[in-house]
């Protein structure tokens, strides 16, 4: 194992679109792509890897996935991508054949170990719904890794949370049938952290006796509103990204990190050492 602090960015909820259209049109999520990758190519240092935690584009549409791939070129950092429910797995595929970790299967499952650290991404999507699944056969292959390398740390990945956040149109369209992932997680407890995207907020909880980590959006943000029949809105509060920072000897610890550039950093004392 590594004595090097691995550090892994998660960015999430991209919904990208082609030809300068808005989401919602009032979005800009390809100015928000570019303004998160150059944060994450000015950070010192600078993280092992980026993973990007579902829903790339907007429609799935092939011009969607070109213009995130021309995007991507701009970063500096090795990126790995996951499927949300807003993506299309074979126009992923297509868009991106030199990731061959997306081309075997028929659900985009991978494993990674970066530095200290393994990853394990599952993919929850479900084909034209808006709500997580995963199959029998994801499960046993996760299980079947988590036991591979059991002296390993671990992030579990996948898009949609398994658990309930209390914004209602939003647990409407969570993973299904989160019990059998948490027993899964359980038995590991080399599990450092199950990642998640799809909320468009930042949001952690307990599960499978680990933290669960939801990442925020890196343009807009789900409105908090926690009313039983509270409408589906978004909200343009500041957007941000994770970093999962494994140190050996004392675990693992996730910042929520701002995008964009800010005035500083200043030293907290002034040029007589003294506080006024």
């Amino acid at each position: 194992m590594s004595h090097q602090p691995t550090v892994i960015a998660q960015i999430s909820d991209l919904h990208i679109k082609a030809n300068g259209r808005l989401s919602y049109r009032q979005v800009d999520t390809h100015t928000a792509l570019l303004q998160v990758i150059d944060t994450l190519n000015a950070l010192r240092p600078r993280p092992d890897v980026v993973v990007v935690t579902g829903d790339l584009v907007d429609f799935g549409r092939p011009e969607e996935y070109q213009t995130l791939r021309a995007a991507l070129q701009r970063l500096q950092l090795p990126v790995y991508l996951m499927a949300g429910n807003h993506d299309d797995r074979e126009a992923l595929r297509a868009a991106f054949p030199d990731h061959p970790y997306l081309q075997s299967g028929p659900t985009l499952n991978w494993q990674l170990r970066v530095g200290g650290v393994r990853l394990l991404a599952l993919d929850s999507s479900v084909p034209q719904q808006p709500w997580g699944e995963l199959d029998a056969q994801q499960l046993e292959w996760l299980d079947h890794a988590l036991s591979a390398a059991a002296d390993e740390p671990t992030l579990v990945m996948l898009h949609h949370p398994p658990f309930a956040c209390g914004i209602a149109h939003m647990d409407r369209q969570r993973l299904r049938h989160p019990d059998a992932l948490e027993a899964i997680v359980a038995r590991h407890p080399h599990v450092e952290r199950v990642l998640c995207g799809h909320l468009h907020r930042s949001l952690q909880t307990r599960f499978g006796g680990t933290l669960a980590c939801v990442a925020p959006g890196v343009s807009h943000q789900v409105a908090l509103d926690l009313h039983p029949d509270g409408p589906a809105h978004f909200i343009l509060e500041p957007p941000g990204f994770l970093l999962h920072c494994w140190q050996p000897g004392q675990g693992m610890v996730t910042h929520q990190c701002a995008i964009g550039n800010f005035s500083g950093p200043w030293p907290f004392y002034d040029s007589q050492g003294l506080i006024d």
